[in-house]
């Protein structure tokens, strides 16, 4: 029996509006290190559990007046605007996969195109949730990136079980890996075990390490007296922009004290090991005969290409963004870019792949200078994190992958 769409679309977009409802539980507790599982629903402001029927997607927040059945506190739009915007993204990509034919060699859903499809909407899920986190308070949990970049190497291990290798190489659906770039990730990833054993036993010191300098107030008390100026803030009346500014003018500013090119530097001791490593593999592999024929012959297994092409993305993904935070840094003497950006994009590229993860990162400052012109043209001072910004130009690249490597493929080749 074959179902109609409109049965698929009204599923996603319900499905959808369910994961938006948890995201934004993740929103709210996980920067506050409270747990996701318990306690269930409340409301901050009174404390009282939120029955199940108070707790419908979109429906209850509109039949309840946008306020708590018991105490009458204003329920943020937040809530709203992720869970519609949820919905909306994953009933677009199941169309966009599926249905239009803008992305090529997707085979049916129940062909194995459910694994690509539950790989991106888990991605673009992180996306909103660290987006949303990132706006509010300025930091992006790692934990997210994380979990995004261990679902992106699974299921670029696992995508060749579910789907016809030919389509995923002929149509980049996955990473993959050639015998180059698979040399550069097992090596890169012994040097990263190095440098985190280097870091473990104090060689090597962490960089912004706050905890060492208590006379700076510490990076760690600031992220948490923002957490603690904005604990309540989604259950308070919406601010005027007086008011909005007069708390932006009081967000934790950088120490004077800290010589941020001494602290980059810190993170450029971390990441040579990393170097080393792949440099040294990949040689291995072109200079020793033996060795070059056993890694030809290992990368011939599907799954082994799947693994390896995710973790070389992973690791394109971050070099780009911490480039980026390691010359500005040095260049301009303060923090630029944050590690939570070199995290997110790397989970972005364990998931899409190296090359549309790099192009997400050059069409991210689009949307930047697309702000900047918003907020003249409005008289408004307002600063946002680049969080955000990243996440769109990462929606744009999985949107254009078929374009981005038509353009491309002539000049890189299999990479």
């Amino acid at each position: 029996m074959i179902l109609p769409d409109w049965f698929w679309i009204t599923f996603t977009f319900a499905f959808g509006a369910c994961v938006g409802s948890f995201l934004n539980v993740v929103i709210y507790r996980l920067p506050r290190e409270k747990s996701l599982a318990t306690p269930g629903s409340f409301c901050p402001s009174c404390g009282k559990g939120i029955r199940f029927y108070d707790n419908i997607p979109m429906i209850s927040y509109l039949l309840l007046g946008r306020k708590c059945r018991y105490c009458k506190a204003r329920i943020s739009p937040r809530y709203f605007v992720i869970e519609l915007l949820t919905s909306a993204v994953f009933v677009f990509i199941y169309y966009l996969f599926f249905r239009s034919g803008l992305r090529a060699g997707i085979p049916y859903f129940t062909a194995g195109g459910w694994l690509l499809y539950l790989m991106i909407i888990i991605l673009l899920s992180v996306l909103i949730a660290a987006s949303a986190i990132d706006l509010e308070l300025w930091i992006i949990p790692l934990w997210l990136c994380w979990f995004a970049t261990i679902v992106g190497i699974i299921g670029s291990t696992a995508a060749p079980l579910a789907i016809d290798y030919r389509l995923i190489r002929g149509f980049h659906l996955f990473p993959h890996a050639s015998t180059t770039t698979s040399a550069l990730s097992l090596g890169g990833a012994l040097g990263l075990g190095v440098s985190m054993i280097l870091l473990a036993t104090g060689i090597i010191k962490r960089s912004y390490d706050w905890e060492e300098r208590p006379e700076t107030g510490g990076e760690k008390e600031n992220t948490e007296d923002r957490i603690q100026k904005t604990a309540g803030e989604n259950e308070r009346p919406a601010t005027s922009d007086d008011e909005r500014q007069k708390t932006e003018d009081q967000r934790p500013k950088t120490e004077p004290n800290i010589n941020h090119r001494i602290e980059v530097l810190r993170e450029v001791l971390f990441l040579l090991p990393v170097i080393a490593g792949a440099i040294c593999v990949y040689l291995l592999t072109k200079r020793i005969a033996a060795i070059e024929q056993f890694w030809i012959r290992l990368l011939d297994k599907p799954m082994v290409a799947g693994f390896f092409g995710s973790v070389f993305a992973y690791f394109i993904g971050c070099a780009i963004v911490w480039t980026t935070r390691i010359l500005g840094t040095l260049g301009f003497g303060r923090e630029a870019m944050g590690l939570g950006d070199v995290h997110l994009m790397g989970a972005a590229g364990a998931c899409i792949g190296a090359m549309p993860a790099g192009t997400a990162f050059f069409i991210a400052p689009f949307f930047g200078i697309g702000w900047a012109v918003v907020q003249m043209f409005f008289k408004k001072t307002r600063q946002i994190p680049y969080g955000p910004f990243l996440s769109l130009g990462i929606f744009v690249a999985i949107i254009m992958s078929d374009r981005i490597w038509g353009y491309l493929a002539p000049v890189l080749g299999n990479y």
